[in-house]
């Protein structure tokens, strides 16, 4: 099994990386299969089903299915361009993706809001389709985004979880076991057995570039948030709290009357950050998810601005490590919210922050294995009930807490010899099993929780 570091973080943009990211890409990828066709293609539609459906227009998805239908990708994203498009659309009621000249879409009748047919495969379906003059379908496809902006068309999923076909990679694990068990075989850390798997595939160069590109966009993204205030869209009203916070705490730095808990309060300030800029559209790097996009990048900078000892040639080393883990949970359970609850995403994040920080902090591979045992323990049965099904209540502040359990899980590992009960691997099935059996208005559907005890305005 070989999940890459930049499959687990891939450059994107807000609020979602299963509603947003991935029907951008399902869409694009859509695209592609229409060039090949035999046939002229002379409209498009697309079929929004399960929580792409309920949470949608919370998420954007509506208006990610469109651009992606327009040919935009989420790495290449130009959100001026964007709005001129969508404003295009509007009037023309056409798009016109390269190599496809101007194809019917009028997105207030081939758009679909389906409630009341879910897709078997999962919670996230949606099905695209091209037409023809008449308006008869020549093409059609499902597609069904599986969080942290995975997709897989109705055939790969069917085929099962390990569709990688690549050549094979030096270190192959498929479980905590096997990384460990390879660990002691090679001597090597984890991050170590990952960077040899992701030089075999891609090369030492590229992996090098990736990573330090991964890293720059994260702390972009939250000096942007620690720089910016003012309201969220979406209707809820929510203002950003993450430049206030950061600034109080530079007021209060020196000060003799700061009590040492303030630390979380710096550690919430990084991850909100991200997250308030996930809310409103900007790029961020799925961590796994966007959802949960803050925890992994404030850990980070936690540990690079307040742990004593701390080096930036090192961040590579806890993004192989955190990759390491999360490929592990998308591979043996989920990273996705509509299928397992908040547990796969914030859950799965602290994880591997956790991982990662007690990678780089010195940690053994078995202290590493029950660093992200421990987060991810802490975070079992979290349900998804985004308020309005907008990516702002609760996630943004649950990505603060997500990161300082990370670092209490990183840091009790450490105090241990990695010797411990329940093993990353049972944990791991654990949420996998407490994500079938939650009811399904747990599961970002925004039909129960806070979502339907919070009033939407």
């Amino acid at each position: 099994m070989f999940l890459s570091v930049f499959d687990m973080f891939k450059v994107g943009i807000g609020p979602s990386s299963s509603h947003t990211m991935g029907p951008m890409v399902a869409a694009a990828r859509f695209l592609d299969r229409v060039r090949a066709a035999p046939f002229h293609v002379a409209g498009l539609r697309a079929s929004l089903h399960g929580s792409l459906a309920f949470t949608g227009v919370g998420h954007a998805t509506d208006r990610a299915t469109i651009l992606g239908l327009a040919g935009f990708q989420p790495e290449t994203y130009d959100a001026d361009r964007a709005e001129d498009v969508l404003a295009q659309n509007r009037e023309t009621k056409t798009l016109s993706p390269e190599g496809l000249g101007d194809l019917h879409f009028d997105p207030t009748r081939d758009l679909l809001f389906d409630y009341d047919t879910p897709l078997t495969g999962h919670a996230n379906g949606m099905i695209l389709m091209a037409t023809d003059a008449q308006g008869d379908v020549l093409l059609q496809q499902v597609y069904y985004s599986v969080g942290g902006g995975f997709v897989m068309t109705e055939e790969e999923l069917a085929a099962g979880k390990d569709t990688d076909e690549g050549a094979p990679v030096p270190f192959p694990f498929k479980s905590a076991a096997e990384m460990l068990e390879m660990s002691a075989e090679s001597g090597k850390s984890i991050a170590a057995m990952k960077r040899a798997n992701e030089i075999s595939r891609d090369g030492a160069t590229n992996l090098a570039r990736g990573s330090a590109r991964i890293w720059q966009v994260m702390n972009d993204c939250i000096d942007r948030g620690l720089t910016t205030d003012g309201t969220l869209p979406g209707g809820l009203n929510v203002r950003r709290r993450a430049k206030a916070i950061h600034d109080a705490l530079l007021a209060e730095r020196g000060l003799n009357i700061t009590p040492p808990h303030t630390i979380n309060d710096w550690m919430s300030a990084y991850a909100m950050a991200v997250n308030e800029e996930n809310a409103a559209g900007g790029q961020v790097v799925t961590a796994p998810t966007n959802g949960a996009a803050g925890v992994v990048p404030a850990v980070i900078r936690y540990w690079l601005d307040h742990v004593p000892g701390a080096s930036a040639t090192k961040v590579e080393d806890f993004l192989l490590t955190a990759a390491a883990i999360g490929g592990l949970v998308k591979y043996n359970a989920s990273i996705s919210g509509a299928e397992a609850g908040c547990q796969a995403e914030v859950g799965s994040a602290s994880a591997m922050a956790a991982a990662g920080l007690c990678a780089v902090m010195g940690g053994t591979p078995e202290q590493v294995e029950n660093a992200a045992e421990i987060a991810l323990e802490h975070h079992l049965g979290m349900t998804c009930d985004p308020v309005k099904g907008l990516v702002q209540v609760p996630c943004i502040e649950r990505n603060g807490l997500g990161a300082i359990k990370a670092v209490s899980a990183a840091s009790l590992a450490l105090r241990g010899d990695g010797t411990h009960l329940v093993p990353l691997d049972a944990c791991i099935e654990t949420m996998r099993q407490t994500g079938a059996d939650m009811s399904e208005k747990y599961k970002e559907t925004s039909l129960g929780g806070l979502a339907v005890n919070v009033p939407n305005c």
